[in-house]
């Protein structure tokens, strides 16, 4: 239910279209940076889950406190509104350039592999295996990196905001593929994250993508 009322906020319906707004052009920042943020907070709420539980854990056993919790929540959700704010600007540039349509997809098949290609190759890098690292485990960034009251929490919340930025970009930039405003793609792409980070599969999963993503990209330069 969640993910359908954010989406219902951000102005598309169930599969996938603008609500109410006869394929609405979505071309200006001041259209696109809105959309973008609700659909980051639909996205990364799900992931976001065992990381507020963790801190809670430490409620228990630390000197954790319920300010703290919310400013982690906030610090979190401040980063990923930046990264919406960013990739709202490169979305305005892509419509100039004509490389994606007004709904945000690709009208190019080089695009589109490039795309494939890039994110799959960052799956095998090293930046990717730490800031998964931290999604993964975010008991240890809590311990190595704790701060006390509310003005603690939004410092660790935007650290590790950063940390899920570097490891989910990615998977966000491949809305471009199949289009932006797509329920579909937003909740096969928050899927993925939420299995990504479990701990016990998640690293399976990541260089497997990887494989998948780039043998995509590649096809699709073949035919």
């Amino acid at each position: 239910m969640t993910m359908f009322m954010f989406a219902r906020m951000s102005g598309v319906d169930v599969i996938g279209r603008p609500v109410g707004m006869n394929m609405m052009v979505m071309t200006s920042f001041g259209a696109l940076f809105p959309m973008w943020a609700i659909m980051m907070a639909a996205m990364m709420l799900p992931t976001m889950i065992p990381t507020l539980r963790t801190y809670e854990a430490l409620m228990r056993s630390a000197d954790g406190t319920r300010a703290g919790w919310i400013g982690v929540l906030l610090g979190y959700f401040v980063t990923w509104v930046g990264f919406a704010a960013l990739i709202s600007v490169v979305q305005t540039l892509l419509v100039s350039l004509q490389v994606v349509d007004s709904l945000g997809i690709s009208t190019t098949g080089w695009f589109i592999s490039g795309l494939l290609i890039v994110v799959g190759a960052f799956q095998f890098t090293r930046a990717k295996e730490v800031c998964h690292g931290v999604c993964h485990s975010p008991m240890t960034y809590f311990l190595g990196h704790w701060k006390t009251g509310f003005a603690g929490g939004v410092r660790m919340g935007l650290g590790l905001g950063a940390f899920c930025v570097g490891c989910c970009w990615g998977f966000m930039a491949l809305g471009f593929v199949g289009g932006v405003m797509s329920l579909l793609w937003m909740g096969l792409a928050t899927l993925f994250m939420i299995f990504e980070k479990l701990p016990q599969i998640g690293h399976r999963l990541i260089k497997p993508a990887g494989v998948v993503l780039i043998g995509a990209g590649v096809l699709l330069v073949l035919l």
